[in-house]
């Protein structure tokens, strides 16, 4: 059975490449305005736009293991969107400063089988962060459509002073444990 990847994150992609399964990448193109103005609840809408990406991919390969995957970061229950533009990236960071967010991260399995969707909510503390700190996350990282306006797979990660996560890799956007468990379930070979 074959895999694909309903993604073009960078991320998600290396990820998945650490398991040394072959896997193909199809770009979801899924309107996500729609779900994001219907969607209030973070968690429900980070689970509805994994989701549709993967149902979306899997209309166009249904023999395939389907994988998609979102991440809404939600400081208290206030969604906050890809900041699309480096000054509401800083302004983004700027409210996170000090304070704890979730980044709502949902994973979705279709396959000819059926499908399985799940959610791991990674509590994020950020560290007190000066202008100038922010304003130099944002020039080398460049988080324009990053959920919360960080990559922790760069130099983000200076940026935060605790991370709560079962598993790590949710934080960068695909949880391996609980999709090493569900591939095998499947019946596909995970070393």
């Amino acid at each position: 059975m074959d895999l694909v990847l309903a993604s073009t994150s960078a991320g998600r992609r290396a990820l998945l490449e650490r398991l040394g399964v072959p896997f193909s990448c199809v770009a979801p193109g899924v309107d996500e305005a729609p779900l994001h103005a219907s969607e209030p609840d973070p968690a429900q809408l980070a689970q509805r736009l994994a989701a549709a990406k993967a149902e979306a991919v899997a209309a166009l390969h249904p023999k395939a293991v389907v994988l998609g995957g979102d991440q809404v970061a939600a400081l208290e229950d206030e969604v906050l969107h890809q900041p699309g533009s480096p000054e509401r990236a800083r302004e983004q960071l700027r409210r996170l400063s000090g304070r704890t967010h979730v980044l709502h991260t949902a994973t979705c399995i279709q396959h000819p089988g059926g499908a399985v969707t799940w959610l791991e909510a990674p509590r994020m503390t950020m560290r007190e962060l000066t202008d100038a700190e922010i304003a130099r996350s944002v020039e080398r990282d460049d988080p324009r459509w990053c959920a919360g306006a960080y990559k922790l797979e760069r130099s983000g990660i200076a940026l935060f002073e605790r991370i709560e996560a079962v598993d790590w890799n949710a934080v960068v956007g695909l949880p391996l444990l609980r999709l090493v468990r569900e591939l095998r379930a499947l019946g596909m070979p995970v070393p």
